[in-house]
């Protein structure tokens, strides 16, 4: 077999054995991140790399390591579910480096945090003052959470004991021409309704709707292939 066309199969391979691994292990790769989640996907991407070029490499061989870096940490999060030792182990556990305007130094060695580092996390939650911070908490994934103390929180609804009415989120009525019969249906619309609105807009029919909103107050926004007419009422 030609040596690129062999490069290309055993990339192809790779790459597949690849998508079904990742879709097993789930989102939690790309929203949680820890520092052992990320040693892990260096050494599967480290691997499946290796598989396709390095042609002194079993497929089955290579094939075989991928899955036990794939296998094993969904084992231990299946077991994590059981143990907290054992979370803490692999994932680590949170560190308080601010309690009440107050930061801990020696917490911060461990975690080796610099005053930079630290004051660069606070401004991207939007805190300039240490003073302003009741607590912050380095994550095992290396984000800081802070509460900010009460007196300059923003002021909200709940603090001025209004009530709020509580809105659904917009829903898609069309998409690409396509009336999305569900959507439409818990939005409580019936598509006679939508026909005679969507001729308001100067539409004939709904093919000749690229996408079309409704938000929680009734508001219809539709956007036609034309764009001449865009607009919301």
């Amino acid at each position: 077999m030609p040596e690129l066309l062999l490069i290309a199969l055993r990339s192809a391979i790779a790459f597949l054995f690849l998508l079904v691994l990742t879709r097993i292990m789930g989102k939690k790769q790309l929203s949680h991140l820890t520092f052992f989640d990320y040693v892990v996907g260096i050494t599967v991407g480290s691997i499946a790399a290796t598989i396709s070029i390095d042609k002194n490499i079993q497929l089955v061989d290579g094939l075989a390591a991928l899955l036990v870096w794939g296998i094993a940490p969904i084992i231990l999060s299946y077991l994590g579910l059981k143990s907290r030792k054992l979370i803490k182990l692999t994932d680590g556990k949170p560190s308080i480096l601010i309690r009440n305007g107050n930061v801990f130094e020696e917490i911060m060695k461990e975690n080796k945090i610099t005053i930079d580092e630290l004051m660069m996390l606070l401004r991207e939650e939007g805190i300039f003052k240490l003073e302003d911070v009741e607590m912050a908490i380095l994550e095992t994934n290396g984000e800081l959470s802070v509460m900010k103390k009460s007196d300059v929180e923003p002021i909200t609804p709940r603090m001025l004991g209004l009530k709020v009415m509580f809105e659904h989120a917009p829903s898609l009525l069309i998409m690409d021409g396509h009336v999305l019969t569900r959507n439409l249906e818990i939005a409580g619309y019936t598509e006679n309704w939508l026909q005679e609105e969507l001729k308001k807009f100067g539409a004939m029919s709904v093919h000749d709707v690229f996408l079309a909103q409704i938000d929680a107050q009734g508001k219809l926004y539709v956007d036609l292939y034309s764009d001449k007419n865009k607009k919301g009422m």
